[in-house]
């Protein structure tokens, strides 16, 4: 458990996370809801702001674990820009407990959060781990959740502030195309208990 595979460290992935301290992660506002435990980064859902890599990332594969309580809603933002407006400068994975869900939407879990629903309900039941893999490479972005991909999107097709490609409406008030694309990674607290672990990264070229 968070450690690299001899495989993984001859590709070149490197850990973000060393399983005994959050070294090289910070909070927008403290880290007082963040703890780690049992080799998991923990957030205990005390609204204590998000947690960041102090490192930016722009073309990269991300791999993660996470499990949740009943009920959660997180999120593992990527290329986040502005550390003051993490939700308009940072594009989200979707962490929700859907398990249950028949109607996909685009904030179900493995979503791209208000962009693309995702293709597939691959989220296991709450308490159980989930393996994501969000991989970013210029303006394709590509989402798995458990060995299913379950998202592909060319970011470049949002290209008005608001709107999505279909003409259907999304929160955000820049368009896509014309976002920073070097960013941290950040894990979301919405006020729920969150476990992460076995966090990677390899950037590409």
């Amino acid at each position: 458990m968070n450690d690299l595979t001899n495989e993984e460290v001859q590709k070149g992935y490197r850990l973000l996370f060393d399983g005994e301290s959050l070294n090289g992660w910070a909070s927008t506002l403290n880290l007082d809801g963040w703890i780690v435990q049992n080799g998991s980064i923990v957030c205990k859902g005390e609204r204590s702001g998000y947690l960041y890599t102090i490192d930016r990332f722009e073309n990269f594969v991300l791999i993660l674990e996470y499990k949740t309580a009943p009920k959660v809603n997180s999120g593992v933002f990527f290329r986040w820009s502005d550390l003051q407006d993490p939700v308009n400068t940072g594009l989200e994975a979707q962490i929700l407990d859907t398990y249950d869900q028949d109607k996909l939407v685009k904030n179900s879990s493995g979503a791209l959060y208000d962009l693309v629903a995702p293709s597939k309900n691959a989220v296991r039941k709450a308490g159980e781990w989930n393996q994501l893999r969000v991989s970013c490479n210029r303006n394709y972005i590509e989402i798995i959740l458990n060995r299913e991909v379950v998202v592909k999107a060319d970011i470049n097709q949002w290209s008005v502030a608001g709107k999505n490609p279909d003409g259907t409406d999304n929160k955000f008030k820049y368009a896509w195309r014309d976002q920073q694309r070097l960013g941290h990674i950040g894990l979301q607290d919405h006020g729920g208990y969150v476990e992460f672990r076995n966090i990677k990264v390899i950037s590409i070229s």
